[in-house]
């Protein structure tokens, strides 16, 4: 569902929206996240902040180590897309299928059931 306005947000969604766009504006600044930053920042773009949302972004943008890898984590550890598909060698293939060598089974190392054949004990 596409939201056009935060008045269509539950106020826990605005709330992590508001502090999440402050981290993003105060880390990109150069400033130091701290939570007084954030509600700074909530507060002139007319929105509030409630100090233990303000707390919990600051505190984790400190310990990623700022905003810089704090935006990059969630998708940091992503691949890329597959490698393009192999062409060609359908001849070499084709002679690999040719020569498939019989092996014959070797008989087990260990007898489990006491080597009679029966089960043994069991």
């Amino acid at each position: 569902m596409p939201v056009s306005s935060l008045a269509d947000l539950t106020d826990a969604q605005k709330q992590e929206l508001v502090a999440s766009l402050s981290a993003i504006v105060v880390g990109s600044s150069g400033v130091e996240v701290t939570a007084e930053a954030l509600n700074a920042v909530a507060a002139a773009s007319g929105n509030s902040l409630s100090e233990a949302w303000a707390s919990v972004f600051a505190g984790v943008v400190a310990k990623s180590g700022g905003i810089d890898k704090f935006c990059l984590a969630p998708g940091g550890g992503g691949g890329g897309g597959g490698g393009g598909g192999g062409g060609g060698g359908g001849e070499e293939a084709a002679a690999a299928a040719v020569e498939v060598v019989e092996e014959e089974e070797a008989p087990p190392a260990v007898d489990m059931f006491g080597g009679d054949g029966g089960g043994g004990d069991y």
